[in-house]
């Protein structure tokens, strides 16, 4: 355990998750190795640094090979804690993140002591050679430390030494970016001795980890992608009869959160936008308006969007973003947009080739679908009754039978009024539409008028059901967390 005078420390709020029994141990190792007077303790011949420096190198302070206790079986108690300075990044790709920390350690060379009267001080800077150091690293380092070198630490009057270090940690991490741009990433600092078992070296918190998050959130310089959302720590305790196997451990869990403000700007957003003027370019009307060329535009333009966009996507071999599946939805949208135009364009254009209307299609989309859609029925015949031309045509006959007397200028006139009337009956055949040409025109109104209802309601549910996914899996993962 730690000496009073470092537990009054800011940083030192108090150890947590250690057992009892090895509390009472380590206390009573303590207070007999503070009552008992050692081969170790100090005695300086002046109050001087340079009187205090010859003292210790008599003692067993400079004895690097072995752990600083009287008995081998005697665990070193190494007290860890470590500060947050820095998220320098996080490579979704590689499953790698790059922070940069601050390590305190503190143990006890056990018998060592002066009076710091007599020798003039409580504490002194020693190079970090010439002591014993422990081995704790950290298990999921990736690469070299490119941090600057720390050459001395501290060694207090009552034996205890604190080394305080900075790490620029890369460490893996195992990511999952299903929530993609609103992910929680949850990575871990795992501490232990490299080569010391637990019967050897044994591993405490120095502080909770509460006061570790309060900690590196005051002193957290960037503000980039990532924000630290929790700091977690765990110990698991280990059975006696795997002192001599197992490495005594602490797990740090450090919960990050993505700032998904850049990711909504410049990828929801404008694919919302593109996806909005493809739902519109319906009211298009397709007989006078290339609107196929208009979609086929707007389908390039949203290729091209995915492409400039792609850099931004993160990829990994365990799971693909739910972001993608928005992506390839609205393109599969598009593309049965233009598929369903096109559909539409050769009715349109093709109707007076057509044949008959099957009597089923009549009934089915001309009666019933075309109510559901809202779509009214095929105007009516604005040309002239049969009944009026019947009429027309009686009275030109009328005067035939009423006529007695065929002078040869009548007989000219009627042959002229006849063919008038078969030049007239030929115009509005030609004029006016055939009503089976009508009934397709009209077939192709309603299919388009049921085809963008079914769009609006397809889009409508597969944006809610995304949403509802990535809100409820963005729950789970922070209730896990």
């Amino acid at each position: 355990m730690m000496p009073l005078a470092l537990l009054s420390r800011p940083q030192a709020a108090g150890f947590t998750a250690v057992r009892s029994e090895s509390q009472l141990i380590i206390y009573g190792l303590l207070i007999q190795s503070l009552l008992m007077k050692s081969a170790w303790t100090v005695n300086c011949s002046e109050p001087t640094s340079d009187a205090l420096l010859a003292a210790l190198k008599d003692s067993t302070l400079f004895k690097t090979d072995v752990r600083p206790v009287y008995y081998q079986k005697t665990p070193t108690n190494i007290s860890v804690s470590f500060t947050l300075y820095g998220i320098l990044g996080v490579d979704e790709k590689a499953q790698i993140f790059d922070s940069f920390i601050w390590v305190y350690l503190f143990w006890n060379i056990e018998g060592l002591s002066w009076d710091p009267v007599e020798c003039g001080t409580d504490r002194i800077s020693l190079p970090r050679k010439k002591l014993w150091m422990p081995d704790v690293v950290i298990n999921e380092f990736m690469d070299e430390s490119k941090s600057p070198e720390t050459l001395y630490l501290y060694v207090e009057q009552n034996g205890w030494v604190m080394d305080d270090r900075s790490i620029h940690v890369i460490s893996s991490c195992n990511m999952d970016i299903y929530t993609f741009p609103f992910d929680i990433q949850n990575c871990t600092f795992t501490f232990n001795s490299y080569k010391h078992t637990a019967d050897d070296i044994q591993l405490f918190f120095v502080e909770t980890a509460e006061t570790t998050l309060q900690s590196s959130l005051s002193v957290m310089k960037t503000k980039g992608e990532w924000e630290l959302v929790d700091i977690l720590a765990e110990k698991f305790p280990i059975p006696p009869e795997e002192l001599n196997v197992s490495y005594d451990t602490l797990t740090y869990y450090i919960v990050l959160s993505r700032r998904p403000t850049m990711y909504v700007l410049n990828l929801l957003i404008p694919s919302c936008f593109l996806i909005t003027v493809d739902l519109f370019s319906f009211f298009l009307p397709p007989q006078n308006v290339d609107r196929s060329a208009f979609k086929m535009t707007l389908i390039f333009g949203y290729t091209v969007f995915l492409l400039l966009m792609n850099d931004l996507l993160p990829v990994t071999g365990n799971s693909l973003p739910l972001i993608n599946a928005f992506f390839s939805l609205c393109f599969a949208l598009m593309v049965a947009s233009l598929l369903e135009t096109i559909f539409i364009t050769n009715i349109h254009c093709g109707s007076v080739h057509y044949g008959p209307l099957p009597q089923w299609v009549k009934v089915l989309f001309l009666n019933y679908v075309a109510r559901l859609v809202c779509l009214s029925k095929k105007p009516g015949d604005q040309n002239c009754d049969p009944e009026d031309r019947q009429t027309e045509t009686k009275h030109y006959e009328t005067p035939q039978r009423e006529e007695k007397h065929k002078t040869p200028t009548y007989l000219e006139l009627q042959k002229i009024s006849h063919v008038l009337l078969s030049i007239r009956q030929e115009v509005e055949k030609h004029l006016k539409t055939d009503e089976s040409t009508e009934e397709w025109m009209h077939l192709g109104q309603v299919i388009d008028r049921l085809f963008f209802c079914i769009y609006i309601v397809f889009l409508s549910v597969s944006f809610m059901t995304i949403l509802v996914f990535w809100v409820c899996w963005y729950k789970k993962s922070a209730s896990l967390l």
